[in-house]
């Protein structure tokens, strides 16, 4: 399945390594499902001028073992309805990774990507070759590629709505 290439700017670089993705929207509000309040408290601990600064199509950046933790669906929800179109991290929590990965917001593992980025870079995430441009710099770096099944999830807009199209085309 193609995926249509990702372009934004850096919105946001998360740099410290195992980052608990739940700081994002403050672990008193995790359990916040509204997405209009998500979006109001978004990143007001990290950057309280994120939510005025985002817009559709932009990008986070993280370190190594980006989503450690337990983490919870509410802060990327916020995320994903600001409109951030993935995350490129060093490399990711397998449970944070999975289970957004379910959710079809593209999770990208890129090594060196938070040497060769700034934020409000330009960036592309070109599938087709498996490497995040940095327009900005012309570096290009490559990411680790999904497997076939991961890149039908993300074509598909998530695990559930994948499960559904085999139950209407079954592989023969």
């Amino acid at each position: 399945m193609n995926l249509k290439n990702l372009r934004g700017r850096v919105a946001f670089i998360f740099s410290d390594d195992d980052y608990d993705v739940d700081q994002i929207v403050g672990v008193k509000n995790i359990r916040i499902q509204d997405e209009e309040e998500l979006k109001r408290i978004v990143m007001q601990s990290v950057d309280p001028d994120f939510v005025s600064t985002v817009q559709p199509g932009d990008i986070l950046v993280g370190g190594r073992n980006f989503g450690y933790g337990h983490p919870h669906y509410p802060p990327m929800t916020a995320m994903r309805a600001l409109g951030v179109s993935c995350v490129i991290a060093e490399s990711f929590s397998p449970g944070y990774w999975w289970g957004e990965m379910a959710e079809g917001f593209p999770q990208i593992a890129c090594p060196g990507i938070l040497d060769s980025v700034q934020r409000w870079d330009q960036i592309e995430v070109v599938w087709s070759e498996n490497v995040v441009r940095n327009l900005n710099t012309q570096i290009s770096l490559p990411f680790e590629p999904l497997s076939q099944s991961e890149r039908q999830i993300l074509g598909c807009g998530g695990l559930v709505r994948y499960l559904q199209s085999l139950s209407s085309n079954p592989p023969l």
